[in-house]
C-alpha cells in the first residue's frame, strides 16, 4: 500500500515529513494497527503497550511514544493470534497482548459475551473457544436443562447479528466453586463464534484497571468499568477477585477482563446492600475447573451432577449443634 493513501488532505505534508524521518511505513501484508492523530496524519504499526497516558507504536526501524491527548483514534488490525497457547485445546492463553481501554477491547471481546437463559432466570456467560465452549456459573444453570443462549456474531459489514441459540448441552459443572461449562451448537451460516483468551498468568494487581460485560437485569452487553480492591478476599475456604466494578444479578457468569482484554475472573456475586463490593473467580480456578472437566461431568439423569464438596458435620457445643449456612445459591 502507498503510505500517502494512509492520509486525506492538509495530513500529508504530515505525512511526508513522518514518511521522510522512516517513521511512517508502507501496511505489511497483515493488517496493522492505525491510530489517527489530531492532526490528521494516520499511522500504522503494531501496538506495544498503552497506560491511562500514553501509547507505544511498533513502525518498524522505531518505537514512538504518543500522548493520548494527541490521538483522535484507534483502530486495531486483524485479532491477535495467541503467541503461546495451553496445552489444553478447550480454551486459549497468549503472551505480548496490547494493553488498550476498556472502550477499545470491548470491540474485540465484546462478542464473546453471551447472555444464558433458563426458565427460573437468566445470567451471563463468557466462550471461550471457537467451537461454542463457553464458561457460566454453576448457581445460573442450578437444577435446569433447558438452557437458551443468546449470542452476537460478527458480521462481513462489521456489524453484530444477534442470535439466539436453542438445545444448549451441559458438559459439567462444579458447584464447589460455583462454575459451569456448556456448549452452544454451531450457529450454522449465520455467523462464527467469537472467543476469548484466559488470563496466561496471575499477574493482577490492587488497583489495576478492570472491566466487565454482561446482563445485568436483562440489560444486554452492559460494560461496567473499575479497579481491583483486592486479589485475596477469602470466603469458605475459597479466595476471589474483590472490585467496585459494578455487578448486578444478570452479570452472574459474565467474564472480568483486563486492559489486554484477557479473563481474569468469572464474576460470581455481590453484596447487595455493599456498594462497589462485588467479586470474581480468579482465572486460575477457572483452568483447573476446565483442565480436569471430566471429574464434574454432568449427568442429564442426575439432577445433582458433578462433584460437591459438602461441609463437614460441625462439632457440637453445650449439646447445641449450630445451623449451617446455604452455599448453594449465592448471591449475584
Amino acid at each position: 500500500m502507498d503510505a500517502m493513501r494512509l492520509v486525506d488532505g492538509p495530513a500529508k505534508v504530515s505525512a511526508v515529513l513522518l514518511l521522510a524521518a522512516g517513521w511512517l511505513l508502507p501496511a505489511p501484508d497483515v493488517a496493522a494497527d492505525q491510530i489517527r492523530l489530531n492532526s490528521g496524519a494516520v499511522l500504522e504499526g503494531k501496538i506495544l503497550k498503552r497506560n491511562d497516558k500514553m501509547l507505544w507504536l511498533d513502525v518498524g526501524p522505531n518505537v514512538l511514544a504518543f500522548n493520548l491527548d494527541d490521538i483522535d483514534l484507534v483502530e486495531l488490525g486483524e485479532p491477535y493470534a495467541p503467541a503461546a497457547t495451553d496445552s489444553d485445546s478447550l480454551f486459549h492463553t497468549a503472551r505480548e497482548l496490547p494493553e488498550l481501554s476498556p472502550r477499545e477491547q470491548a470491540k474485540r471481546v465484546g462478542p464473546a459475551v453471551i447472555k444464558v437463559a433458563t426458565p427460573r432466570g437468566q445470567g451471563s456467560g463468557v466462550i471461550i473457544n471457537d467451537k461454542g465452549y463457553a464458561v457460566t456459573n454453576a448457581h445460573v444453570i442450578q437444577g435446569e436443562t433447558n438452557l437458551r443462549v443468546t449470542a452476537w456474531l460478527p458480521q462481513d459489514d462489521g456489524t453484530l447479528k444477534r442470535v439466539v441459540i436453542e438445545d444448549v448441552e451441559i458438559v459439567a459443572v462444579n458447584n464447589h466453586i460455583d462454575l459451569a461449562l456448556i456448549l452452544i451448537p454451531e450457529p450454522g451460516s449465520v455467523g462464527r463464534f467469537t472467543s476469548a483468551l484466559l488470563e496466561a498468568e496471575e499477574s493482577i494487581e490492587v488497583g489495576q484497571t478492570v472491566f466487565a460485560i454482561g446482563n445485568p437485569l436483562g440489560l444486554e452487553r452492559t460494560l461496567s468499568q473499575g479497579v481491583v480492591s483486592t486479589t485475596q478476599r477469602s470466603f469458605d475456604g475459597l479466595t476471589y477477585i474483590q472490585t467496585d466494578t459494578a455487578i448486578n444479578p444478570g452479570s452472574s457468569g459474565g467474564p472480568l477482563f483486563n486492559t489486554k482484554g484477557e479473563v481474569v475472573g468469572i464474576t460470581n456475586m455481590g453484596i447487595l446492600l455493599g456498594q462497589g463490593l462485588n467479586f470474581a473467580i480468579p482465572a486460575r480456578y477457572v483452568k483447573d475447573f476446565l483442565r480436569n472437566r471430566e471429574a464434574f461431568a454432568y449427568d442429564k439423569d442426575n439432577p445433582n451432577a458433578g462433584h460437591h464438596y459438602h461441609q463437614p458435620p460441625p462439632r457440637r457445643k453445650f449439646g447445641v449443634a449450630p445451623v449451617l449456612k446455604d452455599r448453594s445459591h449465592p448471591p449475584g
